[in-house]
């Protein structure tokens, strides 16, 4: 039969060490994995170009368009054991330079490796092939596309590594906002890790009560990942630029992107994401924010704020300005130190994001580093000591924004922006009179703008980030009368 000597002519002889080649070997393939599966293996490396499988000996030829692609996948592959099915397979360079199949026996696979091209080329599935396997349904594809709703907390790109990695190899992941909503593209090695991924993580929050995961499978097959930052990463790729800040989403994703629909939020809180894999549980501790069952709300309360103008700087004003991301117990400009300061939050996740949202920013003229203090609390001065009121407790204050669980400022967190939100003015106060209140904080007010619906609200437009930061630190709070105190904080529109 010419099935027996394609075996021969494809003897298993090939090493890892052998010289690189395009032809890559697969060994140890569980028995009823298919074409489609074999084939996503190569696809994140590059195009596919021919794929023999030898079902009784459950090993498989995969070629793919260049040696380079080749080399990247062996690499790959030899650091991150790839799995199908849950079962590990093995890669190695085949002897063979290119394949060279009996047509008719290889029929299908072809068919199933234009399908998968054509989805690859024109991010839309055929319809019309005569082989059923050959058209890629969408459950098929290893991309998963994340939302995530009620983002009290930031999720970064490595939590979701993290999160995800427990399901199987993690190769790329783009991150980007749509909708205002933060969403991702996440692609495995394998459709059924995918798979498995969405069964076991759609609807988990990954904090208590927040950041709930809601997952779909991606029309794409393959992402097209240009630079590894913190909005993207191609891990198999770690020689990619960083391209400092540039759009991660490729415009032919982002268009083929527009086409799927989007996810309905389900309301109502589930449960946080029980990892059991307590590695992943620590990972994710590290980064500083953590609501999961059995770890402790992970990464340090206080901050130590440096590069401060001392001659400006006092406790209430760091108070206003850190408050905007969490809920500040104590304040501690240091006395022989006037140019620094500790600030304690109310927990690991607001000093976290207090740090990734401020630090860098200028305030009284100088750009302020914020980093994690090696300190556990702020202590206050003893009793009877004069400290000349550089130490200040906010513990039972009245202006903590997010003292409520579940309060709506969780949903309203923006890092600083020239354009500020302002909210409970009083009926009788009109645009002149907040437009000159805001231009005596020593900036100029660009553009104002009354929400439609009620004027108890309104957006503001500042010259610079750096006087919207001064104008929310001099006037949040401030009395307008009739009992109403402004509150103001970053908005993410513009005007």
């Amino acid at each position: 039969m010419a099935n027996g000597n394609d075996n021969k002519k494809f003897k298993a002889e090939d090493k890892m060490d052998g010289a690189p080649s395009r032809v890559l070997h697969i060994r140890k393939l569980p028995g009823e994995v298919t074409e489609t599966e074999v084939i996503a293996l190569g696809l994140p490396f590059g195009k596919v170009t021919n794929i023999l499988m030898l079902k009784g000996k459950n090993q498989a030829f995969l070629e793919l368009a260049t040696e380079e692609a080749a080399i990247t996948m062996v690499n790959y592959y030899s650091a991150v054991t790839p799995h199908l099915r849950n079962q590990p397979i093995y890669i190695q360079y085949s002897n063979h330079k290119e394949l060279k199949t009996d047509n008719t026996l290889n029929q299908r696979a072809q068919a199933v490796l234009q399908a998968v091209t054509a989805v690859q080329t024109t991010n839309t599935p055929i319809s019309g092939t005569t082989v059923s396997e050959s058209a890629v349904t969408p459950a098929q594809s290893p991309v998963l596309r994340i939302i995530i709703d009620n983002m009290y907390y930031p999720v970064t790109l490595d939590v979701l590594h993290q999160i995800f990695s427990k399901f199987g190899a993690v190769l790329k992941i783009i991150t980007f906002t749509k909708n205002n909503q933060f969403q991702a593209l996440l692609q495995y090695g394998d459709p059924v890790n995918a798979q498995q991924a969405k069964l076991a993580l759609d609807g988990q929050n990954i904090y208590n009560a927040c950041c709930t995961l809601r997952i779909d499978f991606s029309k794409l097959v393959n992402l097209n990942v240009k630079y590894n930052n913190d909005k993207s990463r191609d891990y198999t790729r770690p020689d990619l630029p960083s391209g400092d800040g540039q759009p991660a989403l490729d415009p032919a994703i982002a268009a083929a992107f527009a086409k799927e629909t989007s996810l309905l939020a389900v309301p109502g809180a589930l449960s946080p994401l029980a990892i059991p894999n307590a590695a992943a549980a620590a990972a994710a501790a590290a980064a500083g924010r953590v609501g999961m069952p059995g770890v402790s709300a992970g990464g340090n309360t206080v901050l130590l704020v440096s590069n401060l103008n001392e001659e400006m700087v006092t406790p209430q004003s760091l108070f206003t300005l850190f408050g905007v991301y969490g809920d500040v117990q104590r304040v501690k400009i240091l006395y022989n130190k006037k140019d620094s300061a500790l600030i304690q939050m109310a927990d690991g996740n607001q000093s976290q994001l207090a740090m990734s949202h401020l630090n860098g920013q200028k305030m009284y003229g100088k750009i302020i580093r914020v980093t994690l203090s090696k300190h556990q609390t702020v202590q206050l001065p003893r009793e009877g000591l004069d400290d000349q009121g550089l130490t200040k407790d906010f513990g039972n204050s009245p202006l903590h924004r997010f003292k409520k669980p579940g309060s709506k400022n969780f949903q309203n967190i923006f890092p600083p922006s020239a354009t500020l939100h302002l909210s409970n003015i009083p009926p009788s106060v009109a645009e002149d009179d907040l437009r000159t209140l805001f231009a005596n904080t020593g900036g100029t007010v660009k553009a104002f703008k009354f929400f439609q619906r009620d004027h108890k609200m309104a957006l503001l437009q500042m010259l610079t980030v750096e006087e919207a930061i001064q104008a929310l630190i001099d006037l949040h709070n401030y009395n307008l009368g009739e009992n109403h105190h402004l509150r103001v904080s970053f908005s993410k529109s513009t005007i």
